[in-house]
């Protein structure tokens, strides 16, 4: 089943135009628990075998305070990159290709420390943060620094 072009985005991969997303909505599941984020990514032309990463944060709508991040391209065409190291083929008809992201891998996938954030009442505070880092949301702490 091909994905909504709504709310998707366009990115090139090694010459090949796909397309990805975050669902808008979470699941009932998801709302109620911690689930991890997730975003899709097909062929934008032709689509085939759809690729489903998931990331071992959660969602930035949760409820429960959990970490987050924002999906950055350089994250999407890693992620891509090591499904098709993996066996996913974009252009094949056929069920999803599920890819699991560890920490440590998402790690090396951005080429960086992950800038986590944490979900709060009005907006979003970085992780280790307090109240009075509100306003700024710039800098955040990884787990390891706490």
């Amino acid at each position: 089943m091909a994905m909504p072009k709504k709310g998707s985005r366009l990115i090139t991969v090694d010459g090949t135009v796909l397309r990805w997303r975050v669902s808008h909505k979470p699941t009932y599941s998801q709302d109620k628990k911690w689930s991890p984020l997730t975003f899709a990514v097909e062929r934008a032309e032709k689509p085939g075998s759809v690729l489903v990463v998931s990331l071992p944060c959660a969602r930035p709508d949760n409820w429960g305070g959990q970490r987050t991040i924002v999906i950055r391209p350089v994250l999407v065409v890693g992620c891509i990159r090591r499904a098709l190291e993996q066996g996913w083929n974009s252009g094949q008809p056929g069920p999803g290709f599920a890819l699991t992201v560890t920490e440590d891998e998402l790690i090396a996938l951005l080429g960086e420390q992950p800038q986590y954030l944490i979900p709060f009442l009005w907006g979003m505070i970085p992780e280790g943060g307090g109240i009075k880092d509100l306003p700024r949301c710039t800098q955040i702490w990884s787990q390891d620094k706490r």
